[in-house]
């Protein structure tokens, strides 16, 4: 503090300084809420999750939280977009600027969804939507609409890739699709229910094993050396 200071510019730092703190809190409240009912949904499901625990767990009052959120459906919504959408978005920038094999491509975006969300908590929204979609229709609508039906073009994109290029035996391409994303899900399930049963699964092994077997499927065995 400077010599000259007075108490007034004292005063007048604190309030500036308070203030400031308080813009920044205010700002960062909407990415507290959407973790907080992140972390609720996981635990405790979309119909066992009430607005009032998704504010208290963020430490907010539930007022707070409908200047933000007007329904569970709304920060369901949030969620998605804050930690779905964006791995997709960077999985179809991967997509575009790839240009090695396409065996290679699939194998880093199947591990990249895994890294990305199938590993984190994110990973306990696939498990919701599964157990909980013929409740919430809405809700299941939103996620097929803007996680289901983007992922699955970008792997009929890949596919499609490895067909023209010759890397790629023919297929139904839609059913490799479901073939390919099976034990992904299986994966996500597993973690989020039957691992308490005390019978864990390695991911890195499972992954593993999963790529072997699908890129030996795919293959041109004919045309590919």
């Amino acid at each position: 503090m400077s010599p000259h200071s007075s108490t007034a510019d004292i005063d007048t730092e604190s309030v500036t300084g308070e203030r400031s703190q308080r813009r920044r809190r205010k700002d960062a409240r909407p990415s507290e809420l959407t973790a907080a009912a992140l972390e609720l949904f996981v635990e405790k499901g979309f119909a066992g999750t009430r607005l009032d625990d998704i504010a208290a767990r963020a430490g907010v009052s539930k007022g707070t939280l409908y200047l933000y959120f007007d329904s569970k459906e709304a920060l369901f919504t949030a969620v998605i977009e804050e930690g779905i959408v964006p791995a997709l978005a960077a999985a179809e920038q991967q997509f575009a600027g790839y240009q090695g094999r396409t065996s290679d491509l699939l194998r880093v975006l199947l591990l990249g969804w895994w890294q990305q969300i199938g590993s984190t908590r994110m990973g306990g929204v696939v498990k919701l939507i599964i157990s909980e979609s013929h409740n919430f229709p809405e809700v299941t609508q939103y996620y097929h609409d803007h996680v289901i039906v983007r992922g699955r073009s970008l792997l009929r994109r890949a596919l499609q890739r490895g067909l023209e290029s010759g890397e790629f035996r023919q297929m139904d391409v839609d059913s490799a699709i479901d073939v390919i994303i099976a034990p992904l899900l299986m994966l996500v399930i597993w973690r989020y229910s039957f691992c308490i049963c005390g019978h864990d699964i390695e991911p890195e092994k499972y992954l593993e094993t999963h790529f072997d077997l699908l890129i030996q499927g795919l293959l041109d065995k004919g045309r590919v050396q």
